[in-house]
């Protein structure tokens, strides 16, 4: 018997039946909710002092202490969290992840895709499916960005879920692209500025305009003054349905143009290309779809910006014939170690 015969044997001997793999598939939902549960009680940061019991960690949470018990085994036995003496539950790597404080934070990202405005809206995914609509605003009755301004609590955590989910997605951009070629760049769409902040703290000859809403700007200020950072980061607010603010040698949006169709995204693009300097460039962050079927995290996102906002993720191709509609051309795309690529195009 050769070699490669026995690694396929044995490949076939420890590989779960097909009903046993489709049962983990249907049940993934079920981890999810459980980490919802950790993450918004902040039992992960009750964990950084020391493993605890179940009944500490009700005490402290104000919650049913067999339930939440439940909880806690049920995520050791996934690695969520892992078991000390004396029945007590303790941190793993995992579950550093969900500390407020740690660098880069998912815990608000658990929090708001889990359990707020995103969990309800998935369960409305057969709407989408049977009608094209988005889910989100047949659930709720109003588009997402609506339904922040009416529910500031929860647009402050989905903001605050940005913010830290991005800060590797930021570090990825800042080391392969060279920004200390542009004089101003106007960030359009960026939140609380946690991208533009990176950028010129790496160029300190450069200057930044920072673009959003106006309830996100007065969000962004005091976070643009801590970083030291005010005197070369202008905010403006604004639709960039619009217009956008004019002058930049570079245009950069992450995560942006994936939240809108061809139609709508076709307009912001328009509105930068009005605005922006003959020989700027337009720099968009965002995933790029591979053509093959390998699995890809950005096919996933897709379906979150189906239920989500009526967006879309798209494949190099697509990117290149949205960009041409509205008058730039597509010079590169460069891909990081994240499920997301640096889109490189300039006016034509």
């Amino acid at each position: 018997m050769t070699a490669p015969a026995i690694g396929k044997e044995h490949e076939q001997q420890n590989t779960p039946p097909a009903q046993v793999q489709m049962l983990q598939i249907i049940s993934g939902f079920w981890i999810s909710r459980a980490v919802y549960v950790i993450g918004k009680l902040g039992i992960p940061d009750l964990l950084t002092s020391g493993p605890k019991t179940a009944e500490e960690l009700a005490s402290a949470t104000k919650t049913h202490a067999p339930s939440l018990f439940r909880i806690l085994r049920a995520l050791v036995s996934v690695g969520v969290l892992s078991s000390a003496e004396g029945g007590r539950f303790a941190q793993t790597q995992l579950s550093e992840t969900l500390v407020t404080d740690a660098p880069g934070t998912l815990r608000w990202f658990a929090v708001s895709e889990l359990g707020q405005e995103h969990y309800p809206a998935w369960g409305n995914l057969m709407h989408s499916v049977k009608t094209g609509e988005i889910a989100f605003d047949n659930f709720f009755g109003v588009d997402i960005w609506k339904y922040f301004q009416q529910n500031p609590e929860d647009a402050a955590v989905f903001n605050n879920s940005m913010s830290n989910v991005t800060a590797a997605a930021n570090e990825a951009i800042t080391s392969l692209y060279d920004f200390s070629q542009f004089g101003t760049i106007v960030d359009v769409g960026g939140g609380h500025g946690g991208l533009i902040t990176s950028i010129l703290k790496q160029n300190p000859e450069l200057k930044g305009v920072l673009f959003d809403a106006a309830e996100v700007i007065e969000g962004a200020r005091p976070k643009i003054e801590a970083a030291g950072l005010a005197d070369r980061l202008e905010t403006v607010s604004g639709d960039f349905f619009k217009s956008v603010p004019e002058g930049g040698d570079a245009y950069i949006m992450k995560w942006i143009i994936h939240d809108w169709d061809d139609e709508k995204s076709n307009t912001i693009l328009r509105n930068i290309r009005k605005r922006m300097q003959p020989n700027g460039k337009l720099i968009l962050v965002d995933s790029v779809v591979p053509e093959s079927d390998e699995p890809h995290f950005s096919k996933f996102i897709d379906l979150n910006m189906l239920v989500m906002t009526g967006g879309k993720e798209r494949t190099e191709k697509e990117f290149a014939q949205l960009l041409a509609a509205a008058g730039f051309k597509l010079i590169r795309v460069i891909p990081t170690d994240l499920p997301t690529s640096i889109i490189e195009a300039e006016p034509v």
